[in-house]
């Protein structure tokens, strides 16, 4: 049983591995043409642009995992069925609770690697391919101080103590220097919000003090426009995604989202869909071995995988539908989360009981 189990874990693991690449390879190219556009603004050339989305891809593969083990596994056991094998392993007293337990493990190793994905190399690989290219484009950002976020803007030097969920900056610092390098003008503000429709911020409780060779002038406003080429789209990259930040940050952040009395409904969906998405991979194991064909029949090994390809597929979209209807409709977290994952895991458990009574 150990050689058998071995063999069987063994194609499951090559058709996926497979499976995974060619599915990157399709998101890569289609990142590639998303970029076009950008090349030739600043430094940003094609090696950067490859390296970029290069940087992508442990993300991809997060999103993509499950589904892959779905295909992989699934196009594994069909060239079992086809060639016969998976007739001659259930013949010689294989029976289908054993097979079914070999395709748990083969699910709970790729869970393994979700997890190792998505809590430690997709975060710091999409933090990082954000940072290559706003230096490729001359959007110079650090975020590694104490003080805060710090951006250059032309000869302004700015400064953002912190960045709300809704894109308001808190503790907002601006220093200009002129052509010489000389300090002229400063502006402290306590908030700044941004209007989508003037393309401009909104300081709140400014102290703006311009700086002359033998004085200073100080005033105070209760609001003052500001307008910069730092808009929220770039600032956005320092607030990372949620569905891209590991399951620890995420808590952490809701811990503080809450002590500050702020909306937490996005960041506990993406943390419950972070705590279960690996147990998808397990789903899709036992789904995949419910449309194993029972007997050698070229037709029917066609469309059952055809449809469980198809049934992957919609996985994928509903998986992440739920997740925007329940920040929409301000639904359940955990129920948001976890409701696909647990609905196709059921199919698949349910399938597969059948199959065992026949």
């Amino acid at each position: 049983m150990k050689l058998i189990h071995r063999y069987i874990v063994s194609a499951l693991t090559q058709a996926t591995l497979f499976t995974l690449l060619a599915l990157l390879g399709l998101y890569g190219f289609f990142d590639l043409m998303g970029e076009v556009p950008e090349l030739g603004k600043g430094l940003y050339n094609f090696g950067t642009m490859a390296g970029y989305v290069a940087l992508l891809m442990p993300g991809h593969a997060y999103e993509l995992m499950p589904l892959a083990v779905l295909i992989g596994g699934m196009v594994a056991m069909t060239q079992l069925a086809s060639s016969s094998e998976y007739t001659v392993i259930r013949t010689s007293g294989v029976t289908l609770r054993q097979i079914a337990a070999t395709l748990l493990k083969f699910g709970l190793g790729f869970a393994i690697l979700t997890i190792l994905l998505g809590e430690f190399v997709a975060p710091a690989a999409m933090k990082q391919a954000q940072q290559m290219k706003l230096s490729a484009t001359h959007s110079m950002v650090a975020q590694e101080f104490r003080s805060g976020i710090w951006v250059k803007d032309n000869r302004n030097f700015i400064n953002v103590r912190e960045m709300l969920p809704d894109t308001t900056l808190l503790g907002v610092r601006i220093y200009t220097y002129d052509q010489d390098f000389r300090l002229v003008e400063t502006r402290l503000a306590e908030r700044g919000t941004y209007s989508t429709a003037d393309r401009m911020w909104t300081l709140e409780k400014v102290r703006e003090t311009r700086l002359f060779p033998d004085h200073t002038v100080s005033r105070d406003y209760a609001s003052l426009p500001w307008k910069s080429i730092i808009e929220p789209g770039i600032l956005s990259v320092l607030l990372v995604v949620p569905e891209q930040m590991s399951a620890m940050d995420l808590m952490t952040y809701i811990e503080h989202l809450k002590s500050n009395k702020q909306q937490t409904q996005r960041y506990d969906i993406a943390l419950w869909s972070k705590l279960f998405y690996p147990l998808a991979c397990i789903s899709m194991a036992l789904v995949a071995l419910a449309f194993t064909p029972q007997q050698r029949r070229h037709g029917q090994l066609g469309i059952k995988l055809f449809a469980g390809i198809c049934l992957g597929v919609g996985f994928h979209f509903i998986n992440r539908l739920f997740s925007h209807l329940g920040l929409l409709y301000e639904w359940n977290a955990v129920l948001s989360a976890t409701l696909p994952t647990l609905a196709f895991l059921l199919a698949g458990i349910a399938i597969i009981a059948r199959q065992e009574r026949r």
